[in-house]
């Protein structure tokens, strides 16, 4: 898994890619998978997330942060690529250096029970790879990531999913749990997998696969982007098709 400054680095290193691929784009683009947003739209959330997580390292609080700047978006409706490239870098450089100054194992506000700072330079390093996806599959443009940054997200997906804390909020998923079933997501192009457990009281992931119910293989990029509902249309899957749709369903953790 990478480390806590590769996590600082690559929010820098995926800011730059997503920069590089609006250069001459028009940002009026809607965005399919973020429905009723444009990809202008689009920058100023991952523009005023980083800032917003900036802010609540920088203060150390333990208290949650006002959000709307990066939630209300109906003022970004005819945005310029020269003016928000440089913007966007100044806050994923304002996040990574607000990182670099906090341990990782600093006690902060987060979303999650027993939240650090360590979950901010995850988070954001995900947060910010998956929106460029948004971005440049709207802009209908190759999306590419590197084996070692789509493992790490492919992991924060299922620890981020299979939270216990997870089943307070959406209870209707406790029905697909204490079944002996499982399902394995197999990287075609990486010797990795991860193996969704249901026979518990909740849910469990492990990189240490078993035969399973059903398995859904495909290169890391795509199941990147199908745990993440980022394609048309989902991945084949063999074994048991209604317990694939059924997780697929239910499964998230926003």
């Amino acid at each position: 898994m990478l480390t806590d400054a590769d996590l600082r680095a690559e929010i820098v290193t995926q800011t730059a890619l997503l920069t590089s691929t609006i250069a001459d784009a028009d940002l009026r683009t809607p965005v399919p998978s973020c429905p009723g947003w444009t990809v202008g739209m689009l920058l100023r959330h991952i523009g005023h997330g980083h800032r917003w997580a900036a802010e609540i390292l920088t203060t150390r609080t333990t208290e949650p942060l006002a959000d709307a700047a990066l939630r209300d978006l109906t003022g970004y409706t005819d945005e310029d690529p020269a003016v928000l490239s440089p913007w966007l870098t100044e806050g994923a450089h304002l996040l990574h250096d607000a990182l670099a100054a906090t341990p990782a194992s600093t006690p902060l506000w987060s979303p999650i029970p027993g939240g650090n700072a360590g979950f901010y330079a995850r988070r954001f390093t995900h947060e910010t790879l998956i929106h460029r996806a948004d971005a440049t599959l709207a802009l209908h443009r190759p999306f590419t990531v590197t084996a070692p940054v789509a493992i790490d997200a492919i992991d924060e997906w299922m620890a981020l999913t299979t939270l216990p804390a997870i089943l307070d909020f959406y209870p209707e998923r406790k029905t697909l749990l204490h079944h002996p079933k499982s399902i394995s997501y197999s990287a075609t192009d990486a010797p990795i997998s991860w193996q969704v457990d249901f026979s518990g009281p909740v849910f469990r992931y492990t990189t240490h696969t078993t035969p399973a119910t059903a398995t859904v293989s495909a290169p890391l990029t795509l199941l990147l982007l199908d745990l993440y509902r980022r394609l048309a249309d989902p991945l084949p899957a063999t074994g048991d098709q209604s317990l694939v749709s059924a997780w697929r369903t239910h499964s998230t953790f926003g």
